[in-house]
């Protein structure tokens, strides 16, 4: 959970980070310089280390109802893979697998003719068959 809390702040700051086209600024809108928003980013982050040292309560309310909220998320997540599971899921001799039968791989069944390396080039001539010494 502090990793999507962080996650969630970093791209808070690199969106305020961004610059704006000129098309989408308003001429109302006060402008920040990056310093500015870093110093006050550094700030958050700062007062957001310390806020449990100044409400204990909060924190531990807090941890409980994190610690809840987690136990719900990985309750519903097993609920939802077995409904998956359940309705989706190929299981062994169920209807996928039913009227068939299982049997050894087929071995040695190409014939002396299959075996037998093709002959490539052109036929051979008498004459040449003739000339070569035997």
């Amino acid at each position: 959970m502090k990793f999507l809390l962080r996650t969630a702040f970093w791209l808070t700051v690199v969106v305020l980070l961004l610059p704006l086209s000129p098309a989408h600024r308003t001429g109302s809108a006060s402008q920040v310089s990056t310093g500015e928003a870093v110093s006050a980013a550094s700030a958050a982050v700062s007062d957001m280390r310390q806020f449990c040292a100044r409400q204990p309560d909060a924190c531990v309310v807090g941890s409980q109802a994190l610690t809840s909220f987690g136990q719900n998320a990985r309750a519903a997540g097993k609920m939802l893979y077995d409904f998956l599971s359940e309705h989706f899921g190929g299981k062994p001799g169920t209807a996928d697998t039913a009227g068939r039968t299982v049997g050894k791989p087929a071995q040695h069944t190409l014939s002396p003719a299959d075996l037998a390396a093709p002959r490539r080039g052109s036929p051979a001539r008498k004459e040449a068959e003739a000339k070569r010494p035997a």
